[in-house]
């Protein structure tokens, strides 16, 4: 039986999210709507309508400062500047759809883990267990400023600080409460029982965190964990804590070999393979003939933003390339920043001479996804040949212009998916994780390491039991 391929839906809550320039598209809508509720609640109509498991929402804090060694270019060209916050906008989204999931990008690098926590179970409450958390350790060194933080760590370090960070919310989301701590006793006046309700009384290099959690088990209790680091640190991370993998390959080949990094990382952390699910970024421009798509695709270019696309890869490596000769090998660069995006057009071509030029106007069409244009089917096609031959589970569709590339994707090319069998046109439970994993799996599976993450009133219990069982509540 054929896989079936999920889709989410990525963008930022800031203009032409990943296509820079394009805000200048009379088809683009991101420059005034990204501010708009009534933007976001139609935007989620329509990608429930195509069967979407989850709007995955982006965010940054500070700016891209790196390019010229100024923040000017970002600014003038809307560089994911200016940007809303993510989490406030999904009630809303959420109150008008029944099934969409929403996956906020919130970082363990600004946030402390006790307010994650409570703001990842808000949501959960609110969207009835619809909500997901792109964990990341966030890499724009300006934003260390505005939060009252030293120098950027290392990029390592990051990650070890987000190890213990994880312990944290672990503790809070899946061992502070008992499932039957809210007995809600009319006749003895007691609405939570406090005996059920436990401290969990952290003490760690990076974080002392007492507790109690300050929210009651939500239906999912910890969100579903997306994570998106493709360094060698990173793919450890990912394999040890997150469900779902945001990755960006610049070509099959990559993927394939992503996908299997991916899985033996889990199944290294004790974990079964399958219950890490990969998604490559993917740029989609489709019309009902391949001609059609690839005049969009032209006008697209035409409207390109260059050095607005230098300015953001520049961010995101954390080094200022303009500063180099035009023919330099970023692959022999170390960065702190987002490491594994200094390969990223070697291995596109490693036989051409990238300049400076050809990066820029590269990025001004989807950035660094890889590009798919054509019909309903030459698109289907591809996205399946991906599917068949890489063992990924579905994509990140990241569109030129916005709203109208979504809308494109789920009057197009959905039909033309669910025509082959290869995209459902229901879904599966009520929610996010049963949109995964399927109908029945709300929580998360029992071999995660949150269930290992255990307080001290539970490590006592488990000591007097004799055991630590995995998985147990």
């Amino acid at each position: 039986m054929s896989k079936s391929i999920h889709m989410n839906a990525f963008t930022q809550c800031s203009i032409c999210h990943h296509s820079k320039g394009q805000w200048k598209h009379p088809l683009d809508g991101s420059s005034l709507g990204y501010k708009d509720v009534d933007y976001w609640v139609d935007l989620a109509r329509l990608l429930e309508r195509g069967c979407f498991d989850t709007l995955f929402l982006a965010d940054v804090h500070g700016t891209y400062n790196v390019y010229k060694g100024s923040r000017e270019t970002a600014v003038r060209h809307a560089v994911q500047f200016p940007s809303n916050d993510p989490t406030l906008v999904v009630s809303a989204m959420a109150y008008a759809t029944r099934h969409l999931g929403f996956a906020c990008t919130y970082s363990t690098t600004y946030f402390p883990p006790y307010q994650a926590a409570k703001v990842f179970s808000t949501l959960d409450h609110l969207t009835r267990g619809r909500v997901a958390w792109n964990i990341v350790t966030s890499y724009l060194a300006d934003a260390n400023a505005n939060f009252g933080l030293d120098d950027q760590m290392a990029h390592d370090e990051r990650y070890e600080r987000a190890e213990e960070y994880m312990e944290v919310v672990y503790q809070l989301w899946e061992h502070s409460w008992e499932e039957d701590a809210v007995v809600r006793d009319e006749v003895a006046d007691v609405h939570t029982d406090p005996a059920r309700v436990h401290t969990i009384d952290y003490r760690g290099k990076y974080f002392s965190v007492p507790g109690p959690h300050m929210c009651e088990p939500s239906p999912q209790r910890t969100p579903v964990l997306y994570q998106a680091g493709q360094s060698g640190r990173g793919v450890r991370f990912a394999g040890k804590h997150a469900e779902g993998i945001f990755a960006i390959y610049p070509h099959l080949e990559a993927c394939r070999k992503g996908v299997r990094e991916v899985r033996e990382a889990a199944r290294a952390a004790g974990r079964d393979p399958a219950g890490v699910m990969v998604f490559p970024g993917v740029t989609v421009i489709t019309a009902p003939t391949d001609a059609e798509a690839q005049l969009k695709f032209e006008t697209c270019r035409r409207y390109g933003s260059p050095e607005g696309a230098l300015a953001l890869f520049c961010g995101w490596i954390g080094i200022d390339i303009a500063q180099f000769p035009h023919d330099v090998e970023l692959r022999e660069m170390k960065t702190d920043a987002i490491q594994g995006l200094l390969n990223h057009f070697a291995e596109i071509d490693p036989n051409r001479n990238w300049t400076i030029e050809d990066i820029g106007e590269h990025m001004t069409v989807g950035s660094v996804m890889p590009k798919i244009v054509g019909s309903p089917q030459t698109v289907a096609d591809e996205l399946e040949r991906w599917i068949d031959e890489t063992d990924c589970d579905g994509f990140n569709l990241v569109p030129v212009t916005q709203p109208s590339g979504f809308r494109d994707f789920v009057e197009l090319v959905v039909p033309e998916l669910q025509r082959r069998g290869r995209m459902r046109s229901d879904y599966a439970g009520t929610t996010l994780r049963e949109s995964y994993f399927g109908a029945g799996r709300q929580r998360l599976a029992a071999d995660h390491p949150a269930y290992q993450s255990l307080p001290p009133w539970k490590q006592a219990g488990a000591r007097r039991r004799g055991t630590r069982r995995r998985g147990s509540a």
